[in-house]
């Protein structure tokens, strides 16, 4: 895996900092696959708050592997190092940041790397509420976006609901049964009332943060599970993903349920 560091400003947007008023600007690392030839399906992932895409490490590295380009952005005013400390009220304006590298992922020399109609978006926590209104919010969704991954995520607190619309893109969420950041009911509140194509994976026993960071039996679930997903929501290879529908689980200790559309 070749991991790279891009640098990408907004031409429009601005954010408020200790230093005042200047133009929204974040670093995105990008993990490209080496061995198979471009160009990639995209992955964009967004980190969960007051962290950054690093913890997630061993997880976007099984992405890339599984031969997919994987955009990860450190979100200017949620991450850990942001100036005065991480603000999560600044959550609504990160839809608009996977849009943002999904245009730079698109163009010069990226643009070559990927495939322009396969794209997911993926993140945890505050991540996977950001993906799923980028993926499905009528306010704020972008339409080049094929699949969403939503890892103990919800909607996002600080606007207001939406209702995920017929006609969606593929869904994937995953829960752990033991989360007590993000409760399993958060997960339910957007999963249950979207219609298919929509699927389930709860990690039995599982907290919050280390199903997606701590390498193990969990996190390998996890990285089997979300793969097959793409694989055959993105790529239409389907095979494996059918295999784990039909075993209700991509491992131990999980439960996966849900209907295709």
């Amino acid at each position: 895996i070749r991991v790279l560091t891009i640098r990408i400003t907004d031409p429009r947007r601005t954010m408020s900092t200790p230093q005042g008023t200047v133009r929204r600007s974040f670093s995105t690392v990008i993990r490209i696959p080496e061995g198979p030839r471009p160009p990639f399906a995209l992955i964009v992932f967004g980190h969960g708050f007051a962290v950054s895409p690093t913890p997630y490490a061993p997880l976007l590295d099984d992405w890339a592997r599984a031969g997919y380009i994987v955009a990860s952005p450190v979100f200017p005013l949620e991450n850990a190092g942001a100036p005065g400390g991480p603000k999560e009220n600044d959550l609504p304006n990160q839809p608009q940041d996977m849009s943002l590298v999904i245009d730079r992922m698109l163009s010069g020399s990226m643009g070559r790397l990927v495939r322009h109609h396969r794209i997911a978006v993926a993140g945890q926590s505050d991540g996977g509420d950001t993906a799923l209104a980028a993926a499905y919010d009528p306010r704020v969704r972008d339409a080049r976006i094929g699949a969403a991954v939503i890892l103990s995520g919800a909607e996002d607190p600080f606007i207001s609901r939406f209702s995920i619309p017929a006609g969606h893109v593929p869904l994937l969420a995953t829960q752990g049964t033991a989360d007590t950041i993000n409760p399993p009911w958060m997960t339910y509140q957007f999963y249950d009332p979207a219609s298919p194509p929509k699927f389930l994976l709860k990690l039995i026993g599982a907290g919050h943060l280390p199903p997606y960071t701590e390498p193990g039996v969990t996190l390998n679930t996890v990285a089997r599970g979300t793969t097959a997903f793409l694989n055959c929501y993105l790529l239409g290879s389907c095979a494996r993903f059918d295999h784990y529908r039909a075993k209700g689980t991509s491992g131990t200790p999980s439960v996966l349920t849900g209907r295709g559309g």
